[in-house]
């Protein structure tokens, strides 16, 4: 699986920090949809409250295409922005039943202590120091595969030949374990 497969949403007030983490990313092969703001993140997303704000802010003109058509597997942000914080972004994400297993990754030019635990106990994988560096965007990979692979843990339907019944299939150690000793038992 190609790492061209993969699309990242950056978020970031800083014109130069969005442009390098578009440019780190796409060095790895990733689609980059870069935003300068959180509630423009949202949008996009298509988790924006339209009540809140009568003019909404417009990002990208295929925007509103892209959300039907393209799954964001990483979503990295600035900490501090003016009107909604990367931490507060964080918050709505992994508060939205359709957005919640979206890996956000929580960036910072200040080394705070108090602020990196708290992202971590909301729910961001990773908190990383500005300026961001190429091994920065290797060590976030595994999280963007989880995204990739959430459809390979779900149980499977099947239905037998000899009972038409839908069972569940998963990979349990323990019924393999039992269906070879019932094997053994009427080899015997």
């Amino acid at each position: 699986m190609g790492m061209s497969e993969f699309h990242v949403l950056a978020v970031d007030d800083s014109l130069t920090d969005r442009k390098l983490i578009e440019r780190l990313f796409k060095i790895s092969s990733c689609q980059v949809t870069s935003v300068d703001s959180g509630s423009k993140a949202l949008e996009f997303l298509g988790l924006q409250e339209h009540n809140q704000n009568p003019n909404p802010p417009c990002v990208s003109p295929n925007a509103k295409q892209n959300l039907q058509q393209v799954e964001v597997n990483l979503i990295i942000t600035d900490y501090c922005m003016p009107g909604m914080t990367g931490y507060d972004l964080l918050k709505k994400i992994k508060e939205s039943s359709s957005l919640k297993n979206i890996p956000v990754v929580i960036m910072s030019s200040e080394n705070v202590p108090s602020r990196i635990s708290r992202c971590l106990e909301e729910g961001a994988e990773d908190f990383i120091l500005k300026p961001a560096r190429l091994a920065d965007v290797n060590k976030l990979k595994p999280h963007m595969m989880k995204t990739k692979c959430k459809s390979f843990h779900k149980p499977q339907k099947i239905v037998t030949k000899e009972n038409q019944e839908s069972q569940e299939i998963e990979p349990k150690t323990e019924q393999i374990l039992q269906q070879s000793q019932g094997n053994n038992n009427n080899n015997n």
